[in-house]
């Protein structure tokens, strides 16, 4: 009997998952072609009730975990609204992998009820819905990272994920798991098992990757709070793509392991293990880069939220990969933060209001730039824009302007880590049914002989020493400030990538989000503002026009070059700011992020209040 082909797998799988979708939740008509922006066709489906497109469209998971607290709204009622709109979301843009809403609905009522009883709930988290990434364990589920060789057999979980467990145990309601980029390798979540997921606000443009699903769900209001992982940019370049906040931790803060059954399994029979970098055998992954998992949410107080339930479930008991760090434990804000307001993080948190009683200003890094790819018009100007309320704002902004040759650094060593294994692995698992690559990796994945012991040592004691010389970044560059003293930099704000969100296949510059890997340092993405019709007639200055920093910048370019893209395709899209803070220091980012947040929303709506 010859071996299934890949095209048979993947429909079965396909099939299978539309099974799951209750009759009354299809779509009885799709428009062809599709419009640009598929949002709006939740609401005239006619679906979802008025009571469910309200539960779905106008919270928040801070909001609705309120509202389970005071009884206003169920469990229950919130998770079927939310496993209605999650389906509907997956048959105009193929954002989920695995559906499993019966069960959801069904912890939904055993939460209702124990709420009634105790009074008490698990956590914040208690009755809220959570989408998780493919890549997670749950127990009975595949997660074959969108290669169709791994549907089925030794990729369908014995038993739950630590993060699983703790989600679980601390109330969340796990519902489904979503799309990835094939090999979860390639920045446009693009598969040959479940397809290519849209971005819901503007078809043309890529949903990022490779937690795409994840950004593409929350985008569509099928989700309230998703959980991707990032090694290279995953959970921050969807995060911009979908117009949402995303963070990526240190390493260690999330758990990200498969479950210890699922571990033995693969340890004793050699099989691969789906571990957010790429599917590679077991250890492999540890001697490149880890990845680490976070979340994405349409507010920077749900990051904060799952950030510190999580922190605050002792996750280090579950995972040994973990590291100890309750969320009280981490670093605050040094500076005063009579800038924040009650609602900027989750009202409960204790990283609301002031964490200082120091009066001196709040000290925010600033990198323009990589020194690899320069960043276009609109991307620059969003990034000026904020560094301008920043200031208006009193927080201090000083240029990092020695950080460029070390980020450069951090591009040939990512560029390596990636490939220790030399590939093989993923690329045998690929020939098992004859299944091609994806375009986006077509000539970038490629067979190389593995490192060797002493070339995998080199490389980690480069990025040691690369880790040590950024230390210097969080000094600041501008000298000694009042009373001979440096003051230290809060965080650092530069550009989630040097482009705006660009069409399919096009995605270039990933050193903005990976070199943040490479450093181990906790980053997430603020989005800013549309891109509107004044950003299209921006353009480079004539010596970043002629400067061509290398093959990187020169595609780059071509993204706003008028003879290889009409730039009209970037309206709809959303314009991010990235923010990073020092190694370990979540608590920290997420007040910086808050903080900036609140700025800039501040200002948007003075803005449009001066026009009337």
């Amino acid at each position: 009997m010859s071996p299934e082909t890949w095209e048979s797998i993947a429909q079965r799988k396909r099939d299978s998952l539309y099974s799951l979708i209750p009759p009354a939740w299809r779509l009885t008509s799709i428009p062809s072609p599709l419009p640009l922006d598929v949002r709006p066709l939740i609401a005239q489906s006619n679906i979802l009730t008025a009571a469910e497109l309200a539960i779905t469209s106008d919270h928040d998971a801070t909001s609705l975990s309120q509202l389970i607290r005071s009884r206003a709204v169920t469990a229950e009622a919130i998770t079927t609204a939310f496993c209605k709109r999650a389906a509907l979301a997956h048959q105009l843009t193929s954002c989920l992998s695995e559906i499993f809403f019966a069960d959801a609905i069904a912890q939904a009522r055993v939460l209702d009820a124990e709420l009634a009883r105790t009074g008490k709930p698990r956590s914040q988290l208690h009755g809220i819905p959570v989408s998780l990434k493919d890549t997670f364990s749950v127990k009975g589920c595949d997660g074959c990272a969108g290669i169709a060789s791994l549907v089925g057999g030794g990729a369908v979980a014995a038993e739950d994920a630590p993060l699983v467990d703790i989600l679980r145990a601390r109330g969340a309601v796990l519902y489904c798991k979503t799309n990835v980029a094939q090999t979860l390798m390639a920045l446009d979540s693009v598969n040959n098992v479940f397809g290519r997921v849209r971005n819901p606000r503007n078809g043309l443009v890529t949903a990022g990757g490779s937690s795409g699903g994840e950004g593409a769900l929350v985008a569509m209001g099928g989700s309230v709070l998703g959980v991707g992982t990032d090694v290279g940019g995953s959970v921050r370049i969807p995060a911009f793509c979908n117009g949402l906040y995303g963070i990526k931790p240190s390493c260690g803060r999330v758990p990200i392991s498969a479950g210890r059954q699922q571990q033995q399994q693969q340890q004793r029979q050699g099989e691969e293990e789906v571990h957010g970098l790429a599917v590679s055998p077991p250890g492999v992954a540890e001697m490149g880069l880890t990845p680490s998992a976070g979340p994405l949410a349409t507010s920077i107080r749900d990051c904060e939220m799952f950030l510190r339930v999580v922190a605050d479930s002792c996750p280090w008991e579950k995972d040994a990969a973990v590291i100890y760090g309750p969320w009280d434990a981490q670093g605050t804000l040094s500076s005063s933060t009579s800038l924040f307001s009650s609602s900027s993080l989750s009202a409960s948190s204790p990283s609301s209001g002031s964490s200082s009683s120091s009066s001196s200003p709040l000290v925010m890094g600033l990198l323009r730039s990589d020194g690899i790819t320069t960043p276009l018009p609109p991307v620059a100007k969003v990034l000026e824009e904020t560094v301008q309320v920043l200031r208006r704002a009193g927080v201090q902004v000083t240029e990092l302007h020695g950080a460029k040759p070390l980020l450069k650094k951090c591009q040939s060593l990512a560029n390596a880590f990636f490939n220790v294994d030399g590939n093989n692995h993923v690329l045998d698992l690929l020939d098992k049914t004859g299944e091609p690559l994806i375009p986006w990796l077509k000539g970038r994945l490629k067979r190389r002989p593995p490192l060797d012991m002493h070339a995998i040592a080199r490389l980690h004691a480069q990025r040691t020493q690369l880790q040590k010389d950024m230390l210097r970044l969080w000094e600041g560059d501008e000298g000694p400030g009042k009373g001979g003293t440096r003051r230290r930099i809060d965080a650092v704000i530069c550009p989630v990538a040097p482009h705006p969100v660009p069409e399919v296949d096009r995605w270039n510059g990933v050193n903005y989000t990976s070199a943040f890997v490479v450093l181990d340092y906790p980053a997430g993405t603020i989005p800013v503002r549309d891109v509107t019709e004044g950003d299209l007639r921006e353009e480079l200055a004539e010596e970043e026009e002629r400067a061509v920093l290398g093959g990187w910048d020169a595609r780059n370019k071509e993204l706003w070059n008028p003879d290889t893209v009409d730039r009209r395709v970037y309206l709809n899209t959303m314009l991010s700011v990235q923010v990073v803070a020092p190694r370990l220091q979540e608590r920290k980012l997420c007040q910086a992020m808050a903080l900036i947040d609140e700025l800039v929303k501040a200002d948007g709506a003075a803005r449009r209040s001066a026009k009337l």
